[in-house]
């Protein structure tokens, strides 16, 4: 309507101007050309179609970019200099946190090693380490715990366990709970009070199926997004075979390996004859692939007795690792699976085994894994 009212306020002028004398008839012709521009810039900006609203979300949505294509922003992560020869290309590179376990041949932990020993290779090219650690730093640990059916009478011992665990750990670790049947719930958010773990992991419902993928994956996006600690651990205990998920094995382990995750220990109750041959065959094998992938260990105790002292173990497992920091030779915007291994030889010790994630996909938008 306002842009049909300054016409009509233009014809009326324009007429005026024809009955004025040439010098009123030039002031009020300039008046007309402003007018008419004014009224023609109101119209393009009128008319353009307002800008669409970017659809909100859904909770499900990736927290990570798909790294089997390039990002839009990959341009972004090249910058070119200008130097007193010429010009000079520089591209990010992906800076690389490992936390490493060395064990050798008799089985025992090996902590008496120094940054000069250990050898990085990512895709088999040699890597430069810039930072060495041997410490016991705080971690940020899910409690992932089984919470189907066939779990009920286990619980007890399993809670025992777990809450064992985390008072042999650094007290400036913090924890959050995770109980899953066909479906995932926090019952406790991140603490670092054994009093509110012990009341998360005592909401037991004795439920149907077993979302174990969905749960990890949930519970690697929750210590992706909310720890305050760089070193981040997934203490899973299961009896069973996942049979509820909606992502399957392969898509879980790739899902932690985007998010540069955390190391995966699982405790596998697979005794008993709740399950059939196969079926417990497919669940260790499930479980010990999460963990080979990520770093960790994978357990399988041929009775509850065990359990407290696998948790022990896991304890001193994780407060004994190093921390090994390199850039990546490869600039960040090249996508696809970048596989490490990693080597370690010492004076005085004869063949050393290493226990690391067995790579990473990179993400040129996501904060530093160390």
């Amino acid at each position: 309507m306002r842009r049909v009212q300054s016409s009509m306020a233009s014809v009326s002028i324009v007429r005026s101007v024809l009955a004025n004398s040439p010098l009123r008839r030039f002031a009020h012709l300039l008046a007309v050309l402003l007018l008419l521009a004014t009224g023609t810039v109101l119209h393009a900006q009128q008319s353009t179609p307002p800008a669409a609203i970017p659809a909100a979300p859904t909770a499900d949505v990736d927290p990570v970019p798909s790294p089997d294509a390039p990002s839009a922003s990959a341009t972004a992560s090249q910058e070119i200099a200008r130097t007193k020869t010429g010009f000079l290309l520089q591209q990010n590179v992906e800076e690389v946190s490992l936390n490493v376990t060395v064990i050798d041949n008799k089985g025992r932990i090996v902590q008496d090693l120094q940054q000069p020993d250990f050898r990085v290779l990512e895709n088999d090219k040699p890597q430069t380490l810039i930072s060495f650690q041997h410490a016991d730093v705080p971690v940020s640990i899910g409690l992932i715990v089984d919470n189907s059916g066939s779990m009920y009478k286990k619980r007890p011992a399993v809670n025992k366990a777990a809450l064992d665990l985390i008072e042999a750990s650094n007290p400036k670790d913090e924890a959050f709970v995770v109980n899953f049947a066909d479906e995932a719930y926090i019952d406790q958010d991140f603490t670092s009070q054994v009093s509110q773990l012990r009341q998360g992991l005592s909401h037991i419902e004795a439920r149907g199926g077993t979302a174990l993928y969905d749960a990890v994956v949930a519970s690697a996006d929750k210590l992706a997004t909310d720890s305050k600690n760089p070193k981040q651990v997934i203490i899973l205990i299961t009896d069973g075979e996942d049979n509820a998920s909606t992502l399957n094995l392969e898509q879980t382990i790739r899902r932690v390996q985007q998010l540069s995750g955390p190391v995966i220990y699982s405790i596998g109750l697979l005794f008993g004859d709740e399950m059939s041959r196969s079926e417990a065959h497919h669940a260790q094998r499930a479980l010990q692939l999460l963990s080979d992938e990520t770093g960790g260990i994978a357990y399988f105790p041929g009775s509850l007795e065990e359990v407290d002292e696998i948790a022990a173990e896991v304890a001193r497992d994780i407060r004994s690792q190093y921390t090994l920091g390199y850039h990546s030779t490869t600039p960040s915007s090249i996508p696809g699976f970048r596989r490490i291994a990693v080597t370690a030889q010492a004076k005085g010790h004869g063949k050393l085994f290493v226990r690391t994630r067995t790579g990473y996909f990179p993400s040129e938008h996501a904060p530093p894994t160390h």
